[in-house]
């Protein structure tokens, strides 16, 4: 393998390195993207958009490039028009993984909690709020169907206290609640039907 290597001309040296290199990183960039992972940690690629130059577009580049310019040497092309195609492969890869990573974000945006449905939601203290934003707390509160516990902060003078029946007012930039203690819904009673009195009863209440 050594001699091998040390036999090949350095254009060819460089696109075996770069496709290798390239080869192991994207392996490992597209598991933790469709596993769960975050690559976006990597290259602080975190806002939905349309993302041309990434961490995860530049390693699709150098892969592709790397393995086209194997490919156009093992053809016989003239090094200009190697590294040309080579570049060009490169460049429509990243435009390639830009596209799909962008309809992957939409897919995720789809899903994710939107906290201004928790507007005016009725919800229980879970964790103790302090007064006047001065403790975040967390609540119980249904938001998109689902019940969720949510941290959240009050306006009001005295703490809410766990158990205590919220609102939620507003939601702050950043998806942090602010509630406000109020009552339970009420439920309507069932009006029980009084008995009916007899004749001799209602002689003796008159008497």
């Amino acid at each position: 393998m050594a001699d091998w290597f040390s036999n090949l001309e350095l254009l060819s040296k460089i696109y075996w390195l770069t496709a290798i290199i390239g080869s192991l990183v994207f392996t490992v960039v597209m598991i933790m993207a469709f596993t769960g992972g975050d690559a976006d940690d990597i290259d602080a690629d975190i806002e939905a958009g349309f993302q041309f130059i990434s961490f995860k577009n530049l390693v699709g580049f150098f892969t592709i490039f790397g393995w086209s310019g194997i490919a156009c040497i093992d053809a016989g092309l003239s090094t200009p028009l190697t590294i040309i195609v080579s570049t060009i492969c490169g460049l429509l890869m990243m435009v390639i993984m830009a596209t799909l990573f962008y309809f992957i974000s939409k897919l995720t945006d789809s899903g994710t909690l939107n906290y201004k449905n928790a507007i005016d939601a009725v919800g229980e203290v879970y964790l103790t709020i302090g007064a006047d934003r001065s403790k975040m707390g967390k609540v119980s509160v249904s938001v998109q169907g689902t019940m969720r516990e949510l941290d959240a902060l009050t306006d009001a003078l005295t703490p809410l206290k766990t158990g205590t029946i919220i609102k939620v007012v507003d939601v702050t930039s950043n998806g942090i609640l602010i509630v406000d203690q109020t009552r339970k819904p009420i439920e309507p009673s069932i009006a029980q039907p009084e008995p009916l009195l007899s004749g001799n009863t209602q002689k003796k209440i008159s008497n």
